[in-house]
């Protein structure tokens, strides 16, 4: 009797932790102009609070996050909670047009939704048009009270955000290259905190600064939050520590040079270890897309310690070439997950659903452009289209037709030479994509392997792609087209890494496993925000599951209406 006494009371303290661990966290977001000056000139832009980046976000793991958004921006706008699993709150993932309809100008609504069993580096921004290049800002999940990191504890936690900025509207940007079919323009240059770095012209007081001392230990936050570009970044004279990836933690892998693509997030332990003074940490472009223009500029900031003179100069890290893809490789190649870490899944075995999905770039007929075509994308050659009337989340939940049709191919629908360029460049059946709103419709629960090859069909790049509301597995990626008999051989099915955006090597393939165990829409696209109007996306409808804990509520009360 005293035996069950004593287990009940630690249960029911247990419980208590629990429950007096988890929190609401309650925000208001004003999204409005904002008159910045950049590279010499003034630039209005749309922003949250009046700050870039905006502001960050900390939360611990259990706690429910409440963020009210108010509209006073001259444009629609939505919230991505990006990497958040929206576990039965899929009304709150924010993908315009695919969980809701966008806030208006001058309208308002409410995120709502609680951070269950995940922890480290996310970030939030618009995801509507173009405007997540100014609002974003971090997203900070930390272990519930009493439970540490799987790692010495850091004497400082810093978030790095890398941006992109143009000396124009962004919104205009998109709208031109959208109207005339060709590329967008380049940015004009890459931030650090917002801030681009004494390279750029009118930027020597624009440069983020980072004091440190000697000794102590720095947990790196960084976030890839530019639209169009993957990043090599370095530290002069200092190694860095990978612990988690996408708010997955992995196993420690030391670097001299973090890779990050748009969407991804990395958090790295950085040592104070050199002699005192002052180091530069510098970002840059990996463009991996031969003959295709990109910003070839550099942002930069510094490491200062203690006790350096003011008059030093930075010492420079070397960074790599624009195109080095052993580099980029080297580094998404060796990371590794954390089993048996704090909220760590194995990798299911069973699966339920094989899907083989090409990715890439080609072309569609349009009338009104300059040479009656522009450039499209696609996944298994469906170029995605997103609807107007009525978002997917609202068809799926009320069961309206005609929003959208359940009908994304498992596998092409051409089998081909998919990285023979010579070949596919020339061929107008893989050449020319058919738009539709197509969508693949899963099972609660069941487990889905997704083998995402690079075509070559009109260039070719490394593809970030990007899942909603899941983490996946990343079993293996390589170079070239994928077999089916030999590459499986290679799957790491101990610890591989947990991401929700995976880089798609260039000319190559990647094999993601999930498991789709929370009911609703989730989009899926190419990170580079360039590829998802042109069409490079679709999304998983997860129907509901047996009971009331696998079944999505409905939608909220102040849930905007197109």
């Amino acid at each position: 009797m005293l035996r069950l006494l004593f287990w009940l009371t630690c249960a029911l303290v247990l419980l208590a932790s629990s429950v007096a661990s988890a929190a609401i966290v309650e925000h208001s977001f004003h999204v409005k102009n904002l008159t910045v000056r950049r590279l010499c000139t003034e630039q209005v832009v749309t922003a949250v609070n009046g700050s870039l980046p905006g502001p960050t976000l900390r939360v611990q793991e259990g706690d429910t996050l409440k963020v009210h958004i108010f509209n006073k921006s001259p444009y629609n706008i939505t919230i991505h909670w990006h990497g958040v699993f929206q576990l039965l709150s899929a009304w709150a993932d924010g993908p315009n047009m695919v969980t809701q309809c966008p806030i208006p100008p001058g309208g308002k609504y409410t995120y709502q939704f609680k951070l269950l069993k995940q922890e480290g580096t996310l970030w939030w921004h618009a995801h509507v048009s173009w405007l997540r290049a100014t609002v974003h800002g971090a997203l900070i999940i930390r272990p519930r009270s009493g439970h540490p990191y799987p790692f010495p504890k850091p004497d400082k936690e810093v978030p790095i955000l890398f941006g992109e900025w143009w000396n124009a509207n962004v919104v205009d940007v998109e709208n031109q290259a959208l109207a005339s079919g060709s590329a967008p323009n380049t940015s004009d240059a890459f931030t650090i905190n917002g801030l681009p770095g004494d390279l750029y012209p009118c930027s020597q007081n624009r440069t983020f600064k980072l004091k440190v001392q000697r000794g102590k230990t720095y947990l790196l936050r960084i976030i890839n939050a530019a639209l169009n570009n993957e990043l090599f970044f370095k530290i002069a004279g200092h190694n860095m520590t990978v612990v988690a990836v996408d708010a997955g933690y992995t196993v420690p892998y030391v670097t001299g040079v973090v890779v990050i693509g748009p969407g991804q997030t990395v958090d790295a332990l950085l040592a104070a270890d050199q002699e005192v003074g002052s180091y530069y940490m510098a970002a840059n472009a990996y463009a991996s897309a031969a003959g295709a223009l990109f910003d070839n500029t550099t942002t930069r900031g510094v490491v200062v310690y203690e006790g350096a003179p003011s008059s030093a100069t930075p010492i420079m890290p070397l960074m790599p070439a624009f195109n080095d893809t052993p580099t980029a490789n080297k580094f998404f190649t060796n990371i590794t997950g954390l089993a048996g870490g704090p909220h760590w899944v194995p990798v299911p075995r069973q699966i339920d659903e094989h899907m083989f999905v090409t990715v890439g770039l080609g072309i569609s007929i349009c009338p009104t452009c300059s040479n009656g075509t522009r450039i499209s994308a696609s996944m298994n050659n469906f170029s995605f289209v997103s609807p107007t009337t009525l978002s997917l989340l609202q068809a799926f939940f009320f069961n309206v037709s005609g929003i959208y049709t359940p009908d994304f191919p498992d596998t092409p629908p051409i089998k081909f030479d998919y990285t023979n360029a010579s070949i596919n460049t020339l061929n107008p059946s893989l050449l020319i994509t058919p738009k539709s709103t197509s969508v693949k419709v899963l099972k609660y629960n069941s487990t889905v392997e997704m083998v995402l090859q690079n075509t070559a069909i009109l260039g070719v790049e490394n593809h970030p792609m990007h899942l909603h509301g899941f983490n996946f597995h990343v079993l293996a990626q390589g170079f070239g087209n994928y077999d089916p008999v030999k590459d499986p051989k290679k799957f790491n099915l101990v610890n591989p890494q947990a991401r929700n955006t995976i880089g798609v090597p260039v000319g190559g393939w990647a094999v993601i496993r999930f498991i789709a165990n929370n009911p609703g829409v989730w989009f899926m696209h190419c990170h580079l925000d360039v590829h998802l109007p042109w069409g490079l996306a679709t999304a998983f409808v997860v129907e509901n599951g047996p009971t009331a804990d696998s079944t999505l509520p409905p939608p909220p009360a102040d849930l905007p209406q197109c």
